[in-house]
């Protein structure tokens, strides 16, 4: 008997219940997904060891059984085996993940996280059983529940532990309309390679995937990579691409501007087709000081306690010669900040490799409420925006929601039109766009602000998280300026204590 997608995720989210009280909702992913993932596995293997029994009868052995598993499971580590054990339960858990791991090196190892499965303090035996128990209501073999319906239920508890984590959620969700509005605009194709830097939870690879998907095309020769620092989510990764039937994916852990895990033999950065990221916004530590050396560096060292341009240029680095897009969300503070950010937007501009600006609405993502954009890169631009810059102002396109706005499917379709006619689908007044030049954004020093190109921008978004950047920068300026003039007064003879002095 199938099951439906309403009754998947009821499940589903009782299971993840089953840990409230003991466990912060905050950990629930660090246990509920690779139960969860077990559990799949285990009732997949017990399915293709079915359909071979009756395939083959007495005649059927270990080496042709093998062809019917996708993983190994030795003996013991089945879901029905271990989880019937009345002694140290957490403890004989992580025993059967690390033999499963261990049997299947190349594809799954590591992927069941590091979660301390054996501390009763973390994780109490009584929830542990509450969470088996719910999920022994759940048969998760291919015959109950298809790729379609597990990868929407794995979608599903990732949107729901997101609003559960609160800020904290930002560091592996990014809001799914924001990841199809770049999916969208970037359109992958078959055939090609799509990098995520910052990868968190999948989520962008997925949408990828299922994008090519959606359009019948053949979606198995897209190739997905991605690097996430967080083992974790790292973890997470690995088994949203499994469970939404994607094989061909290299998830690797790492600090992406510390180390990028992605090199070609020669020991340079590995390009890809597409590059498409949502890096946390202006990380304060990120390694700055080997920056100075760093081919990716390739229009200047961004400030050390801001690493926004940093994850900028490694993504434009990383892109192929005349086929390569970046889309990469970020803070409305790249478009005007000065200093050596200013230098490094300045020289991506002169180098046309800037194709468009699009403003998002405000209060859509979880860890900030910073008004953000999406910022497109290509490696050869289109003829007709050769020296221009496309800006689409999408920040009235949402619907008010409890703790987060949120944008609609036809928001989304008309934001990817806007991008791709350079037009407004509403007419006038609705989604606005302008194409700008060259020497126009030249002529205002590089200012990349939404608002001098679009007034209705300026006009209608209140965007506090930009005036308080802006004040700061502009105060910053002003302290600088006040303390080469007193330098010089000073120097001059000229008796400071009659200037009023504010003492910042």
């Amino acid at each position: 008997m199938t099951t439906t997608q309403q009754d998947l995720e009821a499940r589903l989210w009782k299971a993840a219940n089953a840990l409230r009280g003991p466990v912060d909702p905050a950990d629930f992913k660090t246990y509920v997904f690779p139960m969860l993932f077990w559990k799949w596995i285990s009732d997949t293997w017990v399915y293709e060891h079915d359909e071979a029994l009756e395939d083959y009868g007495d005649g059927l052995n270990d080496e042709i059984e093998a062809d019917y598993h996708r993983f190994e499971m030795p003996e013991g580590t089945l879901w029905s085996e271990v989880t019937t054990k009345v002694t140290n339960l957490g403890a004989e858990i992580a025993k059967s993940f690390q033999r499963i791991e261990k049997a299947n090196p190349r594809s799954l190892a590591g992927v069941f996280g590091d979660a301390s499965w054996g501390n009763k303090e973390r994780i109490p035996e009584s929830a542990l059983l509450g969470l088996i128990k719910a999920f022994n209501e759940i048969r998760l073999d291919p015959s109950t529940v298809s790729h379609d319906l597990l990868g929407a239920g794995y979608e599903y508890l990732l949107k729901n532990f997101a609003d559960e984590s609160g800020k904290k959620a930002g560091e592996f969700f990014t809001p799914r309309e924001v990841v199809n509005l770049i999916v969208g605009v970037l359109r992958p194709e078959p055939g090609e390679s799509v990098h995520d830097p910052t990868c968190g939870s999948g989520g962008m690879l997925v949408a990828t995937i299922n994008q090519v998907r959606e359009q019948g095309k053949d979606h198995r020769t897209l190739r997905v990579y991605g690097q996430e620092v967080n083992l974790t989510t790292a973890s997470i990764a690995r088994m949203n691409l499994f469970l939404h039937e994607i094989e061909d994916f290299d998830i690797k852990r790492g600090d992406t501007l510390r180390a990028p895990a992605f090199k070609d033999a020669n020991g340079a950065l590995r390009q890809f087709d597409v590059v498409i990221a949502n890096p946390p916004f202006s990380l304060t530590d990120w390694g700055a000081d080997r920056w100075p050396a760093d081919p990716r560096a390739f229009c200047g060292v961004p400030p050390a306690k801001n690493g926004d341009y940093a994850f900028i240029q490694h993504m434009i680095s990383s892109i192929k010669p005349g086929s390569g897009r970046v889309g990469v969300v970020m803070p409305h503070g790249v478009l005007f900040r000065g200093g050596a950010e200013a230098r490094i937007r300045q020289c991506l501009i002169e180098k046309d490799l800037l194709d468009a600006v699009i403003g998002l609405p405000p209060n859509l993502f979880y860890s900030t409420n910073i008004p953000a954009c999406i910022l497109v890169f290509r490696d050869q631009k289109t003829a007709d925006r050769k020296d221009h810059v496309l800006f689409v102002d999408g920040s009235a396109r949402f619907v008010k929601g409890k703790n987060q706005d949120r944008m609609t499917d036809e928001d989304i379709k008309v934001l990817i039109q806007a991008y791709e006619t350079g037009e407004d689908p509403d007419g006038e007044g609705g989604t606005n766009v302008r194409l700008v030049s060259f020497d126009e954004i030249k002529g205002n020093g590089f200012d990349l602000n939404i608002g001098r190109y679009i007034k209705v921008a300026a006009e209608e978004t209140a965007d506090l998280g930009t005036a308080l950047v802006a004040y700061a920068d502009a105060r910053q300026e002003r302290l600088k300026a006040e303390a080469a003039m007193f330098e010089r007064l000073a120097a001059a003879g000229i008796d400071l204590s009659m200037f009023e002095v504010s003492g910042e």
